[in-house]
């Protein structure tokens, strides 16, 4: 058996997180290119993973592609990396995210356009004599392209559409058969609500902003490796949540973010033969432990971030995942300088688990905006 396909198996399942338990029970849903889940930016990243409504920007794309029509500025750039699985012992695993927005008029909406790799570094085959027969260097990556309009003064709604291929094995033959990378396209769409108001506190007014954000990424094609395999669902996902911003002054104001997340992927044997929409709506049902274990798929993530004058943030988080779906339980911290149209931020991840392969994962994202 050639190592590049067990390493390519291992990743998988590393991205899926699953662990032991002290039931022995493991049943986490696994994936074909989990990477497309992978929090792309520090700002998100210091915030234990919640983004899909808190304030609109460049990386509204991958957490909720409706919320970009209310980004403040009118376009904006940006730029992230994270060096991806450390704790594993691999140095060249590394995920990189750039997007893009611009407000085209009040009445045309707002695009959007993203390009995410991720490169798994140098994987050296074998065959089952242990003999070299070749590398590769394996990588996957997905561009986006988006659409998002405000409905009302309060409401917006998006659109996007994704091409994806992953690229394990540089056509190597295994078993007979010929690997190829796998390709699919899918599709997004997002809701998000904004609505400002104020708390009396005496002996003033308040200021507060109450967000709301609902977003379906992922929606598409099942990818196979060879030309009659398996073909596995892609990640398709489901995520809703709010924020609460307070602003206790001209200088300083706090905000407080919850989002919560199911894969609307099946989770019971035999799901590779079912079609993808029944798959989507069979997820609500189909867990072998009926509603409790239904329940448990759900991770979630609670998040605080202070901002002094919209130059100087800090953060920090904790996000939960079930034991038997996959066991992700970890602090994230993280801060951010920002200076006129421009900024920069940084994030770090420590697990609650032991030995995990988040452990001490680190981010850092850039960003230009225009007025």
């Amino acid at each position: 058996m050639r190592r590049g396909i067990i390493l390519a198996g291992l990743l998988a399942q590393a991205f899926a997180q699953a662990q032991s338990t002290p039931s022995g029970q493991i049943r986490a849903i696994t994936t074909a290119v989990p990477f497309l889940l992978i929090c792309p930016d520090a700002r998100s990243g210091g915030m234990a993973e919640t983004g899909v409504a808190i304030v609109p920007g460049p990386y509204s794309i991958h957490w909720n592609v409706g919320a970009l029509a209310m980004a403040p500025d009118r376009a904006g750039i940006a730029a992230s990396y994270t060096p991806w699985l450390r704790a594993l012992g691999i140095g060249d695993i590394n995920h990189f995210f750039l997007p893009f927005y611009a407000h085209i008029g009040e009445r045309a909406g707002t695009v959007a356009a993203s390009m995410t790799f991720f490169s798994l570094g140098r994987i050296e085959f074998t065959d089952n004599a242990g003999l070299k027969t070749g590398e590769y260097d394996a990588n996957e990556f997905a561009f986006t392209g988006a659409y998002s309009r405000q409905l009302s003064g309060n409401l917006s709604a998006g659109v996007a559409l994704k091409y994806i291929q992953s690229n394990l094995t540089g056509a190597t033959t295994v078993g007979g058969l010929t690997t190829q990378p796998g390709r699919s396209v899918a599709g997004d769409m997002g809701l998000y609500y904004q609505k400002d108001f104020t708390i009396k506190v005496r002996p003033q007014a308040l200021p507060a902003t109450f967000r709301w954000g609902l977003n379906i990424s992922n929606i598409g094609a099942k990818m196979a490796y060879t030309a009659s395999g398996q073909r596995d669902f892609i990640p398709t996902n489901l995520r809703l949540g709010y924020s609460l911003t307070f602003k206790l002054d001209d200088f300083n104001s706090f905000t407080f973010a919850n989002d919560f997340n199911k894969l609307l992927v099946p989770s019971a044997g035999g799901a590779a033969q079912v079609p993808l929409l029944e798959g989507i709506f069979k997820s609500f049902g189909d867990a072998q432990g009926g509603w409790r274990e239904e329940l448990s798929e759900v991770y979630w993530s609670l998040a605080a971030e202070y901002d002094y004058n919209r130059l100087f943030k800090v953060r920090g988080g904790f996000f939960y995942e079930d034991p038997m779906k996959g066991n992700r339980r970890f602090i994230t911290l993280g801060a951010g300088l920002h200076f006129r149209r421009m900024g920069i931020d940084v994030a770090y991840l420590t697990s609650l688990v032991q030995n995990h392969p988040l452990q001490n994962t680190l981010r850092f994202s850039l960003f230009f905006t225009w007025k």
